[in-house]
């Protein structure tokens, strides 16, 4: 049974730092003739959604935080609601590249002389294997799926989903980040066009 998550404490989110840090996200939407443009909104956990940790409330924050932005209103605490908005999302990850991390490792040789007594000159050669090529990070595709029904007769109104790409350990991958940009993405422009998949930079 989904359970409402209370955001306000969580809707000051930054924007500025990553308007450029996560490559272009995918975009798709449906929804019916004329969507609701405002009305008092509750962000929940879609029913089957495996993570409701503090990262998907990262992601169920971004979302309030854009229905704000195109005119819809949240819910007060405990209150009940003109619509739901359901939220999932998911993290995959897929190999990139090759590994070479098992290949032999790069030699460096230093060489050099050190001094005797008598004029003479003994030789000091020092050989050091570093491996400089180790595994590539996997490449992160992160998925936002919300969807928007009408609380009084649980009728779904307007749906859609938008992915992007980052490489392990770079801003792109990093779910606060990752969350903004997804979200303004998939809510900015609402509704948007009906069953058309577009590409937002």
């Amino acid at each position: 049974m989904s359970k409402r998550l209370i955001l306000a404490a969580c809707l000051a989110l930054p924007l500025s730092a990553c308007a450029t840090a996560v490559p272009p996200v995918e975009v798709t939407r449906f929804h019916v003739d004329n969507p609701a443009r405002a009305g008092t909104i509750a962000v929940e956990e879609m029913p089957g959604n495996p993570d409701i940790s503090l990262e998907f409330r990262t992601y169920a924050a971004a979302v309030s935080q854009e229905f704000q932005r195109v005119g819809f209103t949240p819910a007060p605490a405990g209150g009940p609601s003109d619509y739901v908005a359901s939220v999932s999302f998911r993290r995959a990850f897929r190999p990139s590249g090759v590994d070479r991390s098992s290949d032999k490792p790069v030699s460096v040789g230093v060489g050099g002389g050190i001094g005797g007594g008598g004029g003479t000159f003994g030789g000091l050669g020092l050989g050091v294997g570093i491996n400089l090529s180790g595994k590539p990070k996997d490449i992160v595709t992160t998925e936002l799926h919300v969807q928007l029904r009408r609380r009084a007769d649980s009728t779904a109104i307007w749906e859609g989903r938008a992915s992007t790409q980052g490489r392990q350990g770079t801003p792109a991958a990093q779910p606060g980040i990752a969350a903004q940009k997804l979200a303004a993405a998939l809510i900015g422009g609402y509704p948007g066009e009906s069953g058309r998949t577009i590409t937002v930079k």
